[in-house]
């Protein structure tokens, strides 16, 4: 191997791995982004409640960041609108259960109507990696409903 050749095949490694890292890093969302996009997902409700959901349902880029997107539930633990899959647009999801046996969807409905704004602990498969992972989310009560962004503690 020559060694103009050498050198274009070291700059071609060194810039996947810099793009690799950078992807990766960009594919991590925040706490303070996931407190900031339900801030932004309650300020658009007020304006427009069922523009907002359809267009978290449809997955608008404005409503996902990396791995973060919105879920909207009533107060009875209906999903609403949801930023990841639309078929669980309409379900009750009270009864629903992590791996540890914890019902989130239930606790967190409960912290709702007891907190307002809180941040809530449990297991969920974690598209990145498809595993079960820690993950925390991030609610806010807005009238009858729950404006909720979760982040995944990698």
């Amino acid at each position: 191997m020559n060694k103009l050749t050498m050198n274009k095949l070291i700059i071609a490694i060194c810039a996947l791995l810099m793009a690799g890292k950078s992807a990766l890093a960009e594919e991590i969302a925040t706490a303070k982004e996931a407190e900031a996009m339900v801030a932004k997902v309650v300020a658009a409700i007020r304006a427009d409640k069922q523009k907002t959901y359809r267009e978290i349902t449809a997955k608008d880029p404005k409503w996902i960041r990396y791995d973060l997107y919105p879920v909207v539930y009533d107060l009875t633990g209906k999903v609403l609108a949801h930023g990841a899959n639309a078929k669980m647009v309409g379900k009750d999801l009270i009864a629903i259960r992590d791996v540890d046996d914890k019902p989130f969807v239930k606790e967190r409905v409960e912290l709702a109507k007891t907190k307002g704004k809180f941040w809530q602990d449990y297991k969920f498969v974690d598209p990145a990696s498809h595993k079960i992972e820690p993950k925390q989310m991030y609610c806010e009560k807005l009238d009858q409903t729950i404006v909720c962004a979760g982040i995944y503690k990698r």
